[in-house]
């Protein structure tokens, strides 16, 4: 089985046991180095899917929280190549598949001829790219395909419906829906963090959007961005086949808190 066809089905095998699928993201090196390991085995005991962000100067598509958190780890050191050197020894292996969130330029200073031998080694089942456009992504695209690995494709609630269909039959291991256009992190009109979630926990627009995307797409859905309650992910459950918790698990990895509690709290 080809490394993108992992991801989809340890997806579906979640949600044919009656839950959406869990994906959960934190940042390579934050809070320390020294604890990427151990952090990276706790989501992975809870989650279907672990996306790890490779950390860079410009997180464009990333709010204060995640952008913090990348900072950081780039002051202690954290790089693509240290990434894929601590994945390759982790022990034992994650059972849950493995993606890395990269902006381009850190993928193309590796070289995109090494990486995806690289990343098949340290275990790696595709990559999210946010700031590479569908229409340059051949060339990442063909050198991960030559050992199997997934290129997963980013949809918005503007997407207009042609681009849809066109990024959805290119989509491997799941698409991506953001829930909303901006940055990582939000919670929803008149909520801040630590504040109790908005009366409207998913507007009903997003939903339809979610369904939109779900009849576009032959492999699985999962929405992403300012998902952090147990309700919202009761709210998004029908209309998806998973979701994606980023901004407020690095956050409680920031408090040190029981990263494993949180994201069983999601369920």
């Amino acid at each position: 089985m080809a490394a993108h066809d992992n991801i989809a089905s340890a997806i579906r095998a979640s949600v044919a046991a009656g839950r959406p699928a869990l994906v959960g993201f934190l940042t390579a090196g934050f809070p320390t180095r020294a604890q990427f390991s151990q952090d990276v085995q706790a989501v992975a005991s809870v989650c279907d899917v672990v996306e790890i962000g490779v950390p860079f100067t410009d997180p464009m598509a990333d709010g204060t929280t995640i952008q913090r958190a990348s900072f950081i780890a780039l002051a202690q050191g954290a790089t693509l190549q240290w990434i894929l050197h601590e994945l390759q020894h982790l022990i034992p292996r994650c059972k849950a598949p493995i993606l890395l969130m990269s902006y381009l330029n850190p993928l193309l200073a590796y070289g995109l001829e090494r990486l995806p031998r690289d990343a098949e080694a340290a275990g790696v089942s595709g990559f999210i790219v946010p700031d590479l456009p569908f229409e340059e992504s051949d060339e990442l695209r063909v050198s991960l395909g030559k050992v199997g690995l997934a290129l997963v494709q980013m949809v918005t609630p503007v997407t207009p419906d042609a681009r849809l269909a066109t990024l959805c039959k290119a989509a491997q291991g799941f698409v991506y829906a953001v829930t909303m256009t901006g940055t990582t992190g939000k919670v929803g009109a008149g909520a801040t963090r630590g504040a109790a979630p908005p009366a409207v926990l998913v507007p009903a627009d997003v939903l339809a959007y979610m369904d939109r995307v779900k009849r576009a797409s032959p492999v699985p859905v999962c929405a992403g961005f300012g998902i952090r309650s147990r309700e919202q992910v009761a709210c998004f459950a029908p209309h998806v086949d998973g979701v994606i918790v980023g901004s407020a698990l690095v956050e409680c990895l920031e408090r040190g808190d029981d990263v494993a509690v949180f994201l069983k709290s999601l369920r």
